[in-house]
């Protein structure tokens, strides 16, 4: 197993052995809420938004106590979004990570509470005093960048975009625009929260925005891998639903510019993101550039 791999799983474990704590036990009332919310946190994805937050975190030798509210939160709303965006009056989906989704596996009304419930526990861990070591100013900024990133200016943004444009063609332009939103945003703030609490209120703008680019441009990378990997790998290697942009009718980079060239873009992406950590230190930098690389290797 890679370095990388380990330090994933590290990464995973950690915030999915934390998230079960916050939520009500399984036989307190209402009982199928309560089991629904559990059933969703007990098959890990990859964990990739930790990790981006924990990693740069290591730029600036963040502790991980430090770090482990805002990656909890920004899961939480990853949690939400796959909960909703599986819903039947969205991608109408089946199976998610391996198993049934949220609203197979319950209800479409349990589904939308859960993912309502896991939203806005996301902010209660992001407000919470005792939790953070860090000033009333940053924890404010934290909170913000967050519901910038899941509201109307970011995913919720970028999935309206994406239910309206079923059957429609889209260009270059306008499906970038649609994913920095949708997938990009919330990839960005996991970058944006933790060089905030790194640099502390000795704000570098450069830095800061280096990062920010850096976020950008993994956060497309990151959206025509899936792209990739909806048009070429099975259901049973990625654990949800293959070829479902196209069963859908919706526009992903594949269907718009062809295998080849997507998959050029993405590496494109990969070589503008690692530009922008060359300033760092290599030893800290390390576990990110581990990361972008295989952003655009993964094969799920």
């Amino acid at each position: 197993m890679s370095s990388l791999a380990k330090t994933l799983i590290y990464f995973q474990q950690r915030v999915y052995q934390k998230i079960p704590l916050l939520l009500p036990p399984e036989t307190s009332s209402p009982i199928q809420l309560n089991r629904a919310l559990h059933y969703v946190c007990q098959q890990p994805g990859k964990a990739i938004r930790p990790f981006l937050v924990y990693a740069t975190g290591q730029l600036f030798e963040t502790p991980h106590d430090t770090l482990d509210p805002i990656a909890i939160a920004i899961e939480l709303i990853h949690l939400y979004s796959l909960i909703h965006d599986d819903l039947p009056s969205m991608d109408n989906d089946d199976l998610r990570r391996g198993r049934a989704t949220c609203h197979k596996a319950y209800s479409e009304s349990t589904a939308i509470l859960v993912g309502d419930g896991l939203q806005t526990l996301a902010f209660q861990v992001l407000s919470d005093k005792e939790a953070f070591v860090l000033s009333a100013e940053i924890q404010l900024n934290l909170i913000q960048i967050l519901a910038k990133a899941a509201g109307i200016s970011g995913m919720v943004k970028g999935q309206a975009i994406d239910t309206e444009n079923i059957y429609q063609s889209l260009t270059e332009q306008e499906l970038e625009t649609m994913h920095i939103h949708k997938t990009g945003a919330l990839i960005e703030a996991c970058v944006h929260s933790a060089a905030l609490v790194g640099l502390g209120d000795c704000r570098d703008p450069h830095t800061l925005g280096n990062l920010i680019n850096y976020a950008r441009h993994i956060g497309l990378a990151f959206q025509i891998q899936d792209d990739v990997l909806d048009a070429t790998a099975t259901t049973e290697t990625l654990g949800k639903t293959a070829n479902k942009d196209s069963l859908n009718n919706k526009p992903n980079f594949v269907n718009l510019l062809g295998l080849g060239p997507a998959q050029q873009k993405a590496k494109q992406c990969i070589e503008r993101a690692l530009a922008c950590l060359e300033k760092f230190a290599p030893t800290r930098a390390e576990p990110l550039i581990a990361l972008t690389h295989y952003i655009i290797k993964r094969e799920l």
